[in-house]
C-alpha cells in the first residue's frame, strides 16, 4: 500500500511547527499506523534526519499513550479505536493522510506528535483514589455490590485517560474523563467515604488547569476509543451539586 503523509513537525514547545510531507511505498496492510511510524522513523534515521516523536507504549489499546489525530479525528476514522490499533487496512491504497497532536489548550505540544497530557495526572492526585486503609484484601464477594452499582463502575472503569475527548471537544472540556473517574469510585462502596471530597476536589482541579465547559456536542463520547457514556457527566453534575449543597450546610 503507498500512503502520502502530512505530518506535524514541532521541534518543541516554544517553535512554530507545521506539517511535512512524506511518501511510504510497500506499507503492509497488516502494520499498525503506529508501525508504519516506526517504519518512517528507521527511513528517516538511515538518511540522517530528525525521526518524528510520539507516544507509546503498550499498543494494545490499554494505556492511552498513542494520542494523536489522523485526518482532524483522535485515534482516527474508526470508533472505539486506539490509534495503536488502527491498522493501515483500515485506509485506502494512495490515501493522503495529516497526522497531527491533540489539540486543546490544556495539552501543550512538547516536540512533534507528543503534547503535555499531566493536567489529566494532576486531576487524578486530586483526588481520583481511596485512602482509607482498607487492610488486608477480601474476597470478592465479602461486599455485597448491586449489579447495576457493579456495571456502571466497570464501565467508568474502562476509561483509558488518552485525552482523545478533550482533543474533540470544541471546548477543550475534560469533563467525560473526569466524570468516569468520579463515577467508578462513586458507585462502589470503597469510595463512599470521600465521595463528596473527591467530587469538589477534582472538579475544582479540572477547571484550574485551564480545560473548557461542557456544552453538549457530544464529540467526546463520539471518539472514545472505550465507549465511555456522557451519562457519566450528567451523574458528576448530580455528584458535584449535592457535594456543593453539603459543603455549604
Amino acid at each position: 500500500m503507498r500512503f502520502t503523509l502530512h505530518i506535524w513537525r514541532q521541534k518543541d514547545a516554544k517553535s512554530k511547527g507545521e506539517f511535512a510531507t512524506y511518501k511510504m511505498e510497500d506499507v503492509s496492510e497488516h502494520m499498525s499506523l503506529l508501525e508504519m511510524m516506526d517504519l518512517l522513523n528507521e527511513n528517516l534515521i538511515n538518511e540522517g534526519k530528525e525521526p518524528i516523536a510520539f507516544d507509546h507504549d503498550c499498543r494494545e489499546g490499554i494505556c492511552g499513550a498513542c494520542s494523536m489525530a489522523i485526518n482532524g479525528r483522535p485515534h482516527g476514522h474508526v470508533g472505539a479505536t486506539t490509534t495503536c490499533q488502527l491498522h493501515m487496512r483500515m485506509f485506502k491504497d494512495g490515501d493522503e493522510l495529516y497526522i497531527e497532536p491533540f489539540r486543546a489548550r490544556a495539552f501543550p505540544v512538547i516536540k512533534d506528535l507528543v503534547v503535555d497530557r499531566s493536567a489529566l495526572d494532576r486531576i487524578i492526585q486530586a483526588g481520583g483514589y481511596v485512602s482509607v486503609n482498607t487492610g488486608a484484601p477480601q474476597d470478592a464477594n465479602a461486599l455485597p455490590i448491586p449489579k447495576e452499582s457493579a456495571d456502571l463502575a466497570m464501565d467508568a472503569a474502562a476509561c483509558i485517560g488518552c485525552g482523545a475527548c478533550v482533543a474533540a471537544c470544541p471546548n477543550g472540556a475534560a469533563m467525560l474523563f473526569t466524570s468516569a473517574k468520579i463515577m467508578q469510585l462513586a458507585n462502589l462502596p470503597q469510595g463512599q467515604a470521600e465521595r463528596k471530597k473527591r467530587a469538589l476536589a477534582m472538579i475544582t482541579q479540572m477547571e484550574e488547569e485551564g480545560f473548557g465547559a461542557c456544552r453538549n456536542y457530544y464529540e467526546c463520547e463520539a471518539v472514545c476509543p472505550k465507549s465511555i457514556s456522557v451519562r457519566f457527566i450528567s451523574r458528576m453534575n448530580i455528584e458535584y451539586l449535592n457535594a456543593s449543597v453539603s459543603a455549604s450546610l
